[in-house]
């Protein structure tokens, strides 16, 4: 029987403004621990979110390049949830109002042989739909050691734009080079450094597997990868454990 993978990514990524998403702390990487909060990005009671028209403008300028169609008015909600690494039990974030949808990236595919077809000139470049991309806060860092869990809130509201593909990918080598490229374009806007491994880009990848023809499988996602390489590879060894 013959399969087929169907793959969506969502990527991450901190945008390269001076100060927080919605309060007036540095976004700076590498400080020490639990230096840049406030009573707003750690949600206190009776604080107010102040946006970040640096961080809004990036945004709709990433929404731009990756040819979504750009929202003409937007706002932001409350995304409840309890997890340590928040410490206000909630994500300012936007829902049912991105900054865009409806776009594409288009990116050169090794030896012009897309899906493992016969290679000619229409095949070399591969087109990913985006379905959209929004604009959030992020959250605080966990840190695991031994028996205790220690929390980073330095990170906690800083600007984050998250972007949303179809899940258009056959397989882990198309979604490198996809983050490979999605990688150059953010660098040459100067919205965001790309540094994977210091976490100002992350991805999150979901995999589902069906009989040819059949549609979408079972999604599985795989959280929080921190370099092109490991998403190539987890999704490759997941396709082939769901087949």
């Amino acid at each position: 029987m013959k399969y087929e993978a169907f793959i969506g990514l969502e990527v991450h990524i901190q945008l390269l403004t001076k100060t927080k998403a919605f309060c007036s702390c540095m976004a700076a990487f590498g400080a020490e621990p639990n230096t840049n909060v406030c009573p707003g990005c750690l949600g206190y009671p009776g604080t107010l979110p102040i946006l970040n028209k640096e961080g809004l403008k990036m945004a709709y300028l990433v929404a731009r390049a990756l040819n979504l169609k750009l929202a003409a008015r937007t706002w932001f909600e409350r995304k409840q949830y309890f997890y340590p690494d928040m410490s206000k039990n909630y994500q300012i974030s936007q829902m049912d109002a991105p900054v865009g949808v409806g776009g594409w990236v288009e990116f050169a595919l090794p030896d012009g042989k897309p899906d493992n077809k016969p290679s000619d000139k229409e095949a070399s470049v591969k087109r990913i739909r985006i379905k959209e991309c929004h604009f959030e806060e992020d959250a605080g860092k966990m840190i695991h050691a031994g028996k205790l869990s220690l929390v980073d809130y330095n990170r906690a509201g800083m600007p984050l734009l998250e972007i949303v593909s179809e899940p258009d990918f056959k397989n882990g080598t198309e979604a490198e080079l996809y983050l490979q490229q999605l990688r150059k374009t953010l660098r040459y806007l100067d919205v965001c450094d790309g540094n994977m491994e210091e976490g100002s880009m992350r991805c999150d990848a979901n995999v589902s597997v069906n009989l040819a023809g059949a549609g979408l499988g079972t999604k599985v996602e795989i959280k929080n990868l921190n370099s092109s390489r490991f998403v190539r590879l987890g999704l490759d060894h997941e396709i082939a454990r769901q087949t």
